[in-house]
């Protein structure tokens, strides 16, 4: 992250670097939130890349019924705690430039954790934190991946080597520039992992496999959302991975394709069944979903709006 300046400076910076704002154009009000509201990308995620925004169109569409967004871009493999260092720095920022006493944290997939850690190490700066298929209680796949590393070397110097190209791939082509740790985020995602890093980070955390965690800790707000649809629209291009990955599922299990929809559940459970996979939570690809659900960028609106009624 650039360093700030001075005031004067300081919105170019954010806006230039690894923190965007979208412009202030309020139409409606129904997404005004109190507090801005920043959107916290997952594992191999960014900014913005080759012009397409990881949270595609969802900063466009809150802004423009009266929300204030800020997309922050953290290392796009990383443990969640280094990640959540580098939100923290960024999140003092945007509070510096907008005077807001604290933001409203929406995170996807790994940046779930990564949120809930900012809201457990600083719940002062922090409103609310909303889980979009967070990993926060592991992942099959991440189990699988790191089983199969450990017991056949020539897998994981393989598996480390072909994502760790993906990963600085997407970290240059971003224009990120952050410090990458593919196995180190893959491992934060295993079971053994998460409940570690739950047992210090417990804020809104289910006591139970499928139930729903406190609604506020720390003075911090929960909610949370995900899909359990692998596969939902067959013109999308990404979904043979998500497919893919919902093979590592037992059987019965309902996930998105990257994360168990019971396992995702943080604070207020919105809903676990939207027919959505992991890519559709954000509206990837390039907003290609199911045809018989809710759009995505509804869900965001929605959201928003019960943040603002919730005072937030």
């Amino acid at each position: 992250m650039k360093k700030l300046l001075a005031t004067a400076a300081t919105a170019a910076v954010l806006s230039s670097a690894n923190v965007m704002a979208m412009s202030d154009s309020p139409d409606t009000g129904y997404t005004e939130t109190k507090y801005p509201i920043v959107l916290v990308h997952g594992f191999l995620g960014f900014d913005s890349l080759a012009g397409v925004d990881y949270f595609y169109k969802v900063a466009e569409t809150l802004q423009a019924d009266g929300a204030e967004v800020y997309t922050a871009t953290v290392s796009n493999t990383n443990y969640p705690e280094y990640r959540g260092e580098q939100l923290l720095e960024q999140i003092e920022q945007i509070l510096a430039v907008t005077g807001a006493e604290k933001v409203n944290l929406i995170g996807h997939s790994h940046g779930s954790p990564t949120s809930r850690y900012v809201a457990s190490v600083r719940p002062d700066l922090v409103a609310s934190v909303t889980g979009i298929s967070g990993v926060n209680k592991a992942t099959p796949v991440a189990d699988t991946l790191m089983a199969w590393s450990e017991d056949q070397a020539a897998f994981g110097a393989l598996f480390e080597a072909a994502i760790g190209t993906l990963s600085y791939a997407i970290d240059f082509l971003s224009g990120a520039n952050q410090e990458l740790d593919v196995m180190a985020s893959v491992g934060s995602m295993t079971t053994e992992a998460t409940e570690a890093f739950n047992a210090q980070h417990p804020g809104g955390i289910p006591a139970t496999d499928c139930g729903e965690g406190d609604y506020e800790y720390s003075g911090v707000r929960y909610y949370s959302w995900a899909g359990n649809k692998p596969v939902t629209n067959v013109l999308d291009p990404l979904e043979f991975v998500t497919a893919t990955f919902s093979s590592f599922f037992p059987a019965g299990v309902e996930n998105d394709g990257f994360v168990g929809s019971c396992a995702a559940g943080l604070g207020m459970i919105i809903r676990n069944d939207f027919a959505m996979n992991h890519l559709d939570e954000v509206n990837q690809a390039l907003g290609i979903h199911s045809l018989t659900d809710t759009d995505p960028l509804t869900v965001f609106r929605t959201h928003a709006n019960r943040l603002k009624q919730a005072g937030l």
